[in-house]
């Protein structure tokens, strides 16, 4: 008697079959799978936002040098490096005459490598003739 309700007990207690449990881990795999596609993007676009920042500093910082300089330069191309943050950063600065003279544009452009052709940031300033 015993015997017969415990075979019936096991017949009725089904588990999952092996088609279910295949599907949920398909499921599971393609949520993963998105999620860490998710994350390595995040990671990507901080560090560039950080570069980007730092390089922004880096010209403004160069700008603000020559506005304080009490110096008027005069139309040409010039080029350095800074450190700033533990990093290299490769700045050149165009200086142009504009038609009044009392002002002249700088065009200044940050560079992670210095051989590298395109910048990681331009910026515009114009500065006025110091009195």
């Amino acid at each position: 008697m015993k015997t017969h309700r415990y075979q019936l007990r096991l017949k009725r207690a089904r588990g999952f079959t092996l088609l279910e449990v295949m599907v949920a881990l398909t499921v599971i795999a393609i949520g993963l799978g998105a999620v860490i596609t998710e994350a390595s993007r995040n990671i990507s676009n901080a560090t560039l936002l950080e570069a980007k920042t730092l390089a922004h500093w880096v010209a403004t910082n160069k700008v603000v040098e020559m506005q304080v300089a009490n110096a008027w330069p005069s139309a040409g191309e010039e080029s350095d490096d800074v450190e700033m943050a533990g990093r290299d950063w490769y700045w050149t600065m165009i200086v142009i005459d504009t038609p009044d003279e009392r002002i002249k544009r700088m065009d200044v452009e940050v560079r992670t490598d210095s051989g590298s052709e395109r910048p990681v940031v331009k910026v515009i300033a114009y500065l006025g003739r110091p009195i």
